[in-house]
């Protein structure tokens, strides 16, 4: 192993760099985190979590690149650091870590929002009869499939027709739901699972809205999620990295 992470360091570095110089010259990128358990990580318990970061291109990049970055935490000074000197859109999901970094306006993922009106709706299954708090539910939902059926309409389409799209179809869209969810958080009780979605949802609005202003940028954050599941898939094999060395190869190959 450590042989293997000599290697990595010596050969693959390199490339690794050059690729990351071109990815900060793009005006559109994608963010996201997941742990990874690094046994000898030093002034930590074995036990504790450290972060593998993935950062890569949007959809209209001319050369697609996906990064990893390992780090020891999940704090804000991570992303900071790897996008120090990048200026563009970031699509995130809605970690505050993200909010500190300068030059960068951060586009919200709508999977997330429409994601919690979901759990809300299949929790409310489950529970007593409750035919309100269904019904305000399943409407919240229904807005956010509104926005995505939208967007699945504008697949071979160019930036230019499909920001006319967003401007015709998906604004209405959007200021009715505005305005039902700034209703809706007068009357749902806030620590309930639809008050959690729609206290979300208000919350990243501003984020949420970031797709509206450029064509490249896309409703959600599913891009870096796909590209980061090989390696959620591969951990559930490999278990842990042993040293922090070991960590950073992993990340670098």
């Amino acid at each position: 192993m450590h042989r293997c992470s000599i290697i990595t360091t010596r050969w693959l570095k390199p490339f690794y760099d050059e690729l990351y110089r071109r990815l900060r010259e793009e005006e559109v990128l994608h963010a996201d985190e997941t742990v990874l358990q690094v046994l000898d990580e030093p002034g930590k318990k074995a036990e504790s979590k450290s972060y593998m970061w993935l950062y890569r291109t949007g959809r209209d990049s001319k050369t697609p690149i996906v990064l990893f970055d390992y780090q020891a935490s999940r704090a804000k000074e991570n992303p900071q650091k790897f996008l120090n000197g990048y200026q563009g859109y970031l699509h995130v999901d809605g970690y505050a870590a993200y909010e500190s970094i300068q030059n960068v306006e951060l586009a919200g993922c709508w999977a997330h929002a429409r994601r919690k009106f979901d759990e809300a709706l299949k929790a409310l299954k489950g529970a007593p009869t409750d035919a309100g708090r269904t019904t305000v539910a399943k409407k919240g939902l229904n807005f956010c499939n509104r926005l995505f059926a939208i967007e699945r309409k504008m697949k071979d389409k160019t930036p230019e027709e499909r920001l006319e799209i967003r401007k015709n179809d998906s604004q209405p869209v959007l200021d009715a739901f505005l305005i039902w969810l700034k209703e809706q958080k007068e009357v749902v009780a806030p620590k309930t699972a639809t008050g959690t979605a729609i206290s979300y949802t208000l919350k990243q609005w501003p984020k949420l809205r970031t797709f509206m202003k450029d064509s490249r940028i896309e409703i959600d954050n599913n891009r870096a999620e796909l590209s980061i599941k090989p390696f959620v898939i591969g951990r559930k094999a490999w278990l842990f990295a042993v040293s922090t060395r070991g960590a950073t190869s992993s990340a670098i190959a």
